[in-house]
């Protein structure tokens, strides 16, 4: 439950609020159970997997980018972790400062900064990754294989929409 109400309180109240207006249900349960559901697994996470390693989400989110596509521009990492620039900032310096990762002016163009992760992010990436897929797998436990691919089909199809592509 993220808040103090359950899912469907919450959705017996919204309905009772908005009765009458010319509102589609279905879509703001669509967009509302999908915050939510984020936000949840979000947490989830948080509480679990990323607690053992002493990371946020957020600093997980950068070391994956960087993890996949280093070395990579700070402003590549804020765009596809989808966090501000200050945010980004504060985060690289507390994985830097644990170690875990680099920062370096590009040799083409010294306004660019790259990121690289050290040894130790990476052989974090390679100890971590599969605890927290194991949590991927329980968090989707519910799901049959066809479900799952039918989902992440149509959470592709949502996002690509929503960041107008």
């Amino acid at each position: 439950m993220a808040g103090a109400h359950t899912l469907a309180e919450t959705e017996r109240q919204v309905s009772s609020k908005l009765n009458g207006l010319p509102i589609d249900f279905r879509a703001t349960a669509v967009a509302s159970n999908l915050f939510r559901a984020a936000t949840a697994v979000r947490n989830h996470f948080e509480r679990t997997v990323l607690a053992q390693h002493d990371l946020s989400w957020t600093a997980f989110v950068v070391l994956w980018v960087v993890w996949i596509w280093e070395p990579i521009e700070t402003r590549a990492i804020a765009d596809e972790g989808g966090f501000s620039k200050a945010t980004l900032t504060g985060v690289l310096t507390t994985l830097e400062g644990r170690g875990l990762l680099k920062r370096r002016k590009s040799d083409s163009d010294g306004r660019l900064v790259l990121v690289d992760l050290t040894q130790s992010g990476r052989d974090l990436m390679v100890d971590l990754f599969p605890e927290f897929n194991a949590g991927e797998v329980a968090i989707s436990s519910m799901f049959s294989n066809e479900q799952k691919d039918q989902l992440a089909d149509m959470l592709r199809t949502l996002t690509a929409f929503a960041e107008g592509k």
